[in-house]
């Protein structure tokens, strides 16, 4: 059932393809209706989903036979969650979407072509299809920025597209490298994982695959793409960058390098926590003194995946499961926020600069915005009750059994986080301008109700999460007792 939420993408797709040009209300349609189908199988093959019996294949079939490719379909509790994460992050983009009129066929194309690339990436078990789609993924994104984009649409786009292919290449020489090594005879990432890589190979692949990944992530120091990206980018395209296309990185990173080479691992672990932490706290010290409200977000997203990458690396299932969980909180939060920024208040103020932001009192023209705002923030501080909270702390207590300094350090970012969190939220809606202002003679426009539902979602579920983390700790946990980890944790110390 699961394989359906690549294949409605896909046709979505095409019934937008076949749409008369400018009919942008039946686009927005085709789009929201796709989309809400995808959520909804995710959603229910989570809750009908037994992680306990580890990986499932859902479709199998030769497609390159010569080569030993497969067209091959799995999932386990680690694929459904970030399933369900894209099906949210989709269907919220939308809502946050509906005043496209611009060309709005070819938007909604490209929105759903990456949507498609994104559920087929965690979705497949055979590398070289995983690489289809998550090159499949790639392409969109750029065209997305380019022609939707606001400020330094075109340099952000090519830079994006351009860190995203380098990453590539580096993945798919490791990739070669795995299957020249284990005989050329398949790409199923069960079977290569239990294949014993050579040290001497390990010890370089591992590396160059997981950066190769990681630069998706925005790994410090090859996150400089992300900033650049997130602000060029149209509020969907920003809400799918750091909601899932980030995610993509960590997930090829996990799933892919960490499995197939463990001994590479336990070499460069250390090495790869230090730039998680260093992209922690250089993330937040940064997004501190922005004087732009998106790039306050963009740098923010560089932050909170550190503790993606340092959950990661911790070897241990505490750890790594508040990775995953992370993986999911941040893709809903940082949606959030950037549906807040660009779309509630860029679209309407047409500026994103904190001081002017400050002199216009937005709480009281847009105090929707303000409150939604509010309430993204302090999920992304980590406040009880949100869900950010349970996933960072299960990264910390993973990271403090393995790293005990750099989970001293990781804390420092968390406290400028919350530094730079409040700055952020007082100068963009609770700010008092220095004289008077006089009332606008064109009050701003309200917020719509699709805005308002994509917000209330997005809300939902991160303080259902934080409430019942158990709810997606009973699918991630599960996971990582397959075979497939076996390897990756005996390193670790939990």
């Amino acid at each position: 059932m699961l394989a359906w939420t690549v294949y409605i993408s896909f046709l979505g797709v095409l019934a937008l393809m076949l749409l008369p040009a400018g009919n942008a209300r039946a686009a927005r349609g085709v789009a929201l209706v796709t989309a809400l189908l995808g959520f909804l199988i995710g959603l229910v093959s989570a809750f009908g989903f037994a992680p306990e019996r580890g990986i499932q294949t859902i479709t199998r079939t030769a497609w390159i036979p010569g080569l030993g490719i497969d067209y091959y379909l799995a999932a386990d509790g680690i694929s459904v969650t970030l399933v369900l994460l894209t099906g949210l992050a989709a269907v919220a983009g939308i809502l946050f979407s509906w005043n496209i009129e611009h060309r709005a066929k070819e938007f909604f194309v490209f929105y759903l072509a990456l949507i498609a690339g994104v559920y087929g990436v965690f979705l497949s078990f055979d590398l070289f299809l995983l690489f289809v789609f998550y090159e499949l993924a790639i392409i969109p994104k750029y065209f997305l920025i380019a022609i939707w984009g606001s400020t330094n649409r075109e340099y952000g786009a090519m830079k994006l597209a351009l860190y995203s292919f380098i990453g590539s290449a580096m993945v798919l020489v490791g990739l070669v490298a795995a299957y020249v090594t284990a005989g050329s005879k398949t790409m199923d990432l069960l079977v290569l994982a239990q294949y014993p890589f050579p040290p001497a190979l390990q010890n370089w692949a591992f590396p160059v695959v997981f950066i190769g990944f990681a630069i998706l992530a925005g790994l410090w120091p090859f996150h400089t793409w992300a900033p650049t990206g997130h602000v060029a980018a149209p509020t969907a395209a920003s809400m799918l960058l750091a909601g899932v296309v980030m995610k993509l990185g960590a997930y090829g990173a996990l799933r892919v390098a960490m499995t197939l080479f463990p001994l590479g691992l336990a070499t460069w672990r250390n090495e790869i926590a230090l730039l998680a932490v260093i992209g922690i706290v250089y993330g937040a010290l940064v997004a501190l003194v922005q004087k732009d409200f998106k790039f306050v977000i963009g740098y923010s997203s560089v932050s909170h995946m550190g503790f993606v990458i340092l959950g990661l690396v911790t070897l241990n299932t505490i750890g790594m499961t508040g990775a995953v969980l992370q993986m999911f909180s941040h893709g809903v939060i940082a949606g959030l926020l950037f549906g807040v920024v660009g779309r509630m208040v860029y679209d309407r103020t047409h500026t994103r600069d904190l001081p002017e932001l400050e002199a216009m009192r937005l709480n009281k023209a847009l105090p929707f915005a303000a409150g939604t705002f509010a309430v993204a923030a302090f999920a992304s501080m980590g406040l009880p009750g949100f869900s950010g909270f349970a996933a960072e702390l299960q990264v910390l207590i993973g990271a403090w059994s393995a790293f005990p300094t750099y989970t001293v350090l990781a804390g420092v970012g968390i406290v400028v986080g919350v530094a730079y969190t409040l700055r952020v939220l007082q100068m963009a809606f609770f700010g008092e301008a220095p004289e008077p202002v006089p009332e606008a003679a064109h009050p701003l426009p309200p917020i719509t109700l699709p805005e308002r539902l994509g917000a209330v979602l997005l809300i939902a579920t991160t303080v259902l999460i934080g409430l019942c983390p158990r709810l997606l700790l009973s699918l991630i946990g599960p996971s990582f007792q397959s075979p497939l980890f076996e390897h990756v944790l005996k390193g670790g110390n939990l």
